[in-house]
């Protein structure tokens, strides 16, 4: 959960100042909305109301209101809990908020993708559309772990510059320099922190797991 100071929404649901960031720029503002589209076309194609939607993801309803909208861009801990209730995954969600015309192949420059800015740094879809394969730039620059991620797709981890630390829960934890790189199978926990002065940066690819109908 976001460790922010918690203020009660719709139906006693948690919203916190850590879900949601301040002052987007023009272009963040243009990807808010298209992730928060993405999200609303995903709840109704599964029969879900916002309120159920909250409900499942532990937000409140007026928070959930305005990230569809586009109004309120969610922490990543937030994107992953509505992800999950919608049953598909955090990066799939990213990669279909800008989907590729061509459908069989999508290129990202510099600069693009969708990307959600948070307390820890930055994520940012490297593929648009429905990919096969899901891949994500982090930009780590928290030094303390956050929550546990778990969820069924498998991940690869590359470190481009920096180091990482890499918890698995049971699994131990591991400490990854640059060209260094780690695997772990679907369902397994994991997060990752900061290690050393400099903010990481990190490749992750998420193999894209079975969506529903959307």
């Amino acid at each position: 959960m976001d460790d922010a100071s918690p203020a009660l929404g719709a139906a006693g649901r948690i919203g916190t100042v850590a879900d949601v960031l301040p002052d987007p720029a023009p272009a963040d503002d243009e990807l808010g909305a298209a992730l928060g589209a993405r999200i609303r076309e995903r709840r109704r194609a599964q029969g879900l109301t916002m309120v159920q939607l909250a409900e499942r993801a532990e937000l409140s309803q007026p928070f959930l209101s305005q990230v569809e909208r586009g109004l309120a861009r969610p922490s990543m801990g937030s994107l992953h809990r509505i992800a999950r209730s919608l049953g598909t995954t955090t990066p799939a969600l990213m990669a279909g908020a800008a989907p590729s015309p061509a459908g069989r192949f999508s290129v990202v420059r510099a600069g693009g993708g969708t990307t959600v800015q948070h307390d820890g740094g930055s994520t940012r879809a490297l593929a648009e559309g429905a990919p096969a394969l899901l891949p994500l730039e982090f930009r780590v620059a928290h030094r303390d772990f956050d929550d546990f991620f778990q969820h069924p797709a498998a991940e690869f981890v590359y470190v481009v510059a920096g180091r990482i630390e890499v918890d698995l829960g049971d699994l131990g934890r591991h400490q990854l320099a640059a060209a260094d790189s780690l695997y772990y199978a679907g369902d397994v926990p994991h997060r990752f922190r900061r290690l050393g002065r400099a903010v990481a940066t990190v490749l992750v690819v998420q193999a894209a797991a079975d969506d529903p109908p959307s």
